[in-house]
């Protein structure tokens, strides 16, 4: 194998008899070594195919500032998260889980905890990608000894869902993108207002939406466990907010044929809520 790139003295770009480009890690793989040399394979520890362009470079890039054991934590993350997940992962998950460890146990390091505000919905709606986040979390003590919580786990789960509407897919990420649009103007319309897309609840909006389209287009149902008295409390509470979401319950069932259960219709309708009521005000 002939090094085609050197990120650093252990890692190396190369490719395999299949002409795949391919990252390979070893302690010293690149000491005193140039590009077009081969590569010593005794030495190789951790191996990956990259099938996505550009991605070397982006590597490159991060190697610069974060260490390669960060790499080989998140490729150990990934290989664990592909036998257990149906959906294929895009190749810049390498890079963006690289960049979330080695920002987390920096931070971690500094005493420093951020709260995950989406993580109850991903721990009810996304199960196994939150599981895989336990497991990833697992591994990173294992590796460096930092315990890290279970706003972490989530933080990860979500990189995993968002691979699921990667550039490599882009079909789904345009369907996705479309629906989120139509909801968006039935609540813009709704209300009559053009929604300010600046603030946080805008963001939070916007990832619940993004979620709740992706669930739908993959078939995952999730039964209602709402109380009712919290649900009638929610109506009450925030009429104008509910006759939007019931709109959109109405669009989405004539269009598409999903019905929303009674928990989508009370997390949109404080969704809803929470992006419009400065505006209204």
């Amino acid at each position: 194998m002939e090094i085609k790139k050197i990120l650093n003295n252990n890692v190396v770009v190369t490719e395999n008899d299949h002409n795949q480009e391919m990252v390979v890690m070893g302690n010293g793989l690149a000491f005193k070594k140039k590009v077009g040399q081969n590569v010593e394979t005794s030495k190789i520890e951790k191996t990956f195919i990259l099938k996505s362009a550009g991605i070397s470079e982006k590597l490159s890039h991060l190697l610069q500032y974060t260490s390669e054991k960060y790499l080989d934590i998140a490729s150990e993350v990934l290989d664990y998260a592909k036998s257990r997940l149906s959906y294929k992962l895009n190749d810049y998950l390498y890079i963006a889980l690289t960049d979330h460890i080695s920002f987390a146990l920096t931070r971690y390091e500094q005493g420093i905890q951020f709260k995950n505000t989406l993580l109850y919905e991903v721990r009810k709606y996304y199960k196994q990608e939150y599981e895989i986040g336990l497991k990833a979390v697992e591994i990173i003590e294992q590796r460096t000894g930092a315990t890290l919580d279970e706003n972490e786990a989530g933080s990860i789960a979500l990189h995993l869902v968002n691979s699921g509407i990667s550039e490599e897919n882009m079909e789904l990420a345009v369907n996705v993108t479309e629906k989120i649009n139509s909801i968006l103007n039935i609540v813009k319309y709704h209300y009559n207002i053009e929604i300010d897309e600046t603030t946080i609840n805008y963001e939070r909006f916007l990832s619940h939406l993004r979620f709740f389209v992706i669930r739908f287009i993959r078939n995952e149902r999730i039964e209602s466990t709402t109380d009712s008295f919290f649900y009638d409390q929610v109506i009450t509470k925030y009429p104008k907010a509910f006759a939007c979401t019931e709109k959109i319950a109405t669009y989405l069932e004539n269009e598409y044929g999903w019905g929303i259960s009674s928990d989508e219709k009370l997390y949109l309708t404080v969704h809803i809520h929470r992006v419009t009521f400065r505006q209204q005000n």
